[in-house]
């Protein structure tokens, strides 16, 4: 199996599968197989978009659990900074707010520590700020929206890795997260084999369809001898 056991790193492979997905499939495609495992409401909310319109991504998810507060704690970022140096390889982060708008949790230095740590991108289920300098670092992100102001006072990091709902989605760590303009799509660990096998077969009777029907092929014909649409 691709899936990661007890969150560590496995092989050269993992790599390799994640470098596929990015460059082979897509989040449409892998939804579609997802469909077709009956496990289904696995992408997010259509508010959670990327930063630049190129961006594309997979990796291991890393969890972030966020709250509001209405008051300033003796050590605000202690657990966030827990939490961003725990992060590992490949790993995606996952930043759950539950859709909050008070502050921005996520922003260029918090960019800048997970790509050093080798992180591929970040999902923010609420805002982020210092955008410029994150589009400049061109390190992947989707969020929900942009504000400049901190999260000291206004929100803090609770708990990571564990699950978490974001953008509707509940995340486990280490389960598969792929994201790109299309939005973002998590497979749960026990279904990442299965899914992108799927996948992968689609994306292929797929580029047999496009081929005909450029040829002039009636969509009817088409459908009926690759059944996809």
């Amino acid at each position: 199996m691709y899936a990661r056991p007890n969150g560590k790193r496995i092989a050269p492979a993992e790599a390799t599968l994640l470098d596929t997905i990015q460059s082979d499939l897509y989040t449409a495609v892998i939804s579609d197989a997802l469909d077709e495992l009956d496990i289904r409401h696995q992408a997010m909310r259509e508010y959670v978009r990327p930063l630049l319109p190129d961006a594309v991504y997979a990796g291991w998810a890393r969890t972030i659990l966020c709250m509001d507060v209405h008051y300033t704690s003796e050590q605000p970022y202690a657990l966030e900074i827990e939490a961003m140096d725990s992060i590992l390889e490949d790993e995606v982060v996952v930043v759950a707010t539950g859709s909050s708008t008070r502050n921005a949790p996520w922003g260029e230095l918090l960019s800048t520590a997970a790509q050093a740590r080798g992180a591929r991108g970040a999902v923010v289920d609420g805002l982020v700020r210092d955008v410029k300098k994150i589009l400049t670092l061109g390190f992947p992100v989707h969020a929900s929206g942009v504000k400049p102001v901190d999260s000291r006072g206004r929100g803090e990091v609770v708990d990571y890795n564990v699950p978490v709902e974001c953008g509707g989605v509940l995340v486990n760590p280490n389960d598969l997260v792929v994201a790109d303009y299309d939005g973002v799509v998590v497979i749960p660990a026990a279904a990442v084999d299965r899914t992108i096998k799927l996948a992968a077969d689609k994306v292929a009777r797929e580029n047999h369809s496009r081929a005909d029907l450029k040829n002039g092929a009636y969509l009817k014909d088409v459908f009926n001898k690759y059944g996809v649409l």
